[in-house]
């Protein structure tokens, strides 16, 4: 609360910065005389320098999160040893201790990502005792993208059960939204001005997400399932207000009363969405702009497998000709 003088007048208030830079180049705490991060600093103070700096940087919740507990379980291994002092065996136990690839890639990548903190940012060490480790590549599972009478049966569902649940399904499968867009979609994100063709802005909350922006072109239908939700609900803000588990739930749901066996989930709508555009002749470089996805080796071969599934079947020698004797 604001201080005021004794005529009422409300007076100025030092917001003093959490961290700041030292005489020295060292970062040094502003608030709560939190201990200076020096090459002598336990793991423990170096992690809390850490998580301040995701958190001022604009990293998702969950990823400060992940990164956190990975440096806890790491500093319950190693011990009260200075960061100084940690060496590639520390690294090793510590990736040997993980149950399977998936966990022993995201150690290393939080181990990677705390060092480059500690040399560039913080610039406390020189040498990074991760940089001799690589990370064991997962292999990309093929997608299982739905059938074209699943789809229609799918929108079926979703419009029964509401214009809002009809909606987050059809931007899933239609324009390929992810779960966290369909979430953050604002009604001012759309513009109207032209019913038979409205325009879906894709913004980014967090500076990490600003390269999956994008602008997708629509249709009457996604115009008229709009108008039919603020007919029944007023106007709106944030199009699909939920949690993500609950769009989740919400997909399982309309998957289940659509009578489709397969397992569907919000990627699986995205995947299919990604054949279909494939099928009607995207590119790789289009698939990669369409979806919101970087330039990037792993992406490249995330799309491939759109375009894969949506390249024509392999017909067996004879099929042809028996089928057209029938």
């Amino acid at each position: 609360m604001a201080s005021r003088d004794q005529e009422g007048q409300r007076l100025p208030v030092m917001q003093p910065p959490l961290f700041e830079l030292g005489s020295d180049g060292k970062l040094r705490g502003a608030v709560g005389f939190l201990p200076v991060l020096t090459p002598d600093s336990s793991l423990d103070v170096a992690r809390f320098w850490f998580r301040r700096y995701l958190e001022q940087s604009g990293h998702p919740p969950n990823t400060v999160k992940s990164y956190s507990y990975d440096l806890a379980v790491f500093e319950s291994l190693v011990g009260p040893k200075p960061i100084r002092e940690i060496d590639e065996r520390d690294v090793a136990t510590f990736l040997n201790e993980s149950r399977g690839r998936s966990t022993r890639k995201r150690r290393l990548t939080t181990l990677s990502t705390f060092y480059k903190f500690l040399i560039t940012r913080a610039k406390v060490v020189e040498i990074d005792p991760t940089a001799a480790f690589y990370s064991d590549r997962i292999p990309l599972k093929t997608p299982q993208p739905l059938f074209a009478d699943e789809q229609a049966r799918l929108l079926e569902a979703a419009a029964a059960e509401g214009p809002r649940t009809h909606l987050a399904i059809w931007l899933m499968l239609r324009l390929g939204l992810s779960r966290h867009e369909v979430i953050a979609l604002r009604a001012a994100h759309i513009d109207w001005s032209d019913p038979e063709h409205p325009i879906v802005y894709v913004f980014a909350e967090q500076p990490k997400r600003r390269l999956r922006e994008r602008k997708l072109a629509a249709n009457r239908e996604l115009t008229e399932i709009y108008h039919q939700l603020v007919e029944e609900e007023g106007p709106q803000d944030r199009l699909v207000p939920i949690l993500p588990q609950s769009l989740n739930k919400m997909v399982e749901r309309v998957a289940k009363a659509a009578g489709i066996e397969k397992l569907v989930t919000p990627q699986t709508l995205r995947h299919t969405f990604a054949v279909e555009q494939a099928k009607r002749g995207a590119t790789e470089d289009e698939l990669l702009e369409l979806l919101g996805l970087a330039d990037d080796a792993r992406n490249r071969l995330s799309v491939q497998r759109y375009l894969r599934l949506a390249a024509p079947p392999i017909e067996p020698r004879g099929v042809r000709s028996e089928r057209n004797t029938r």
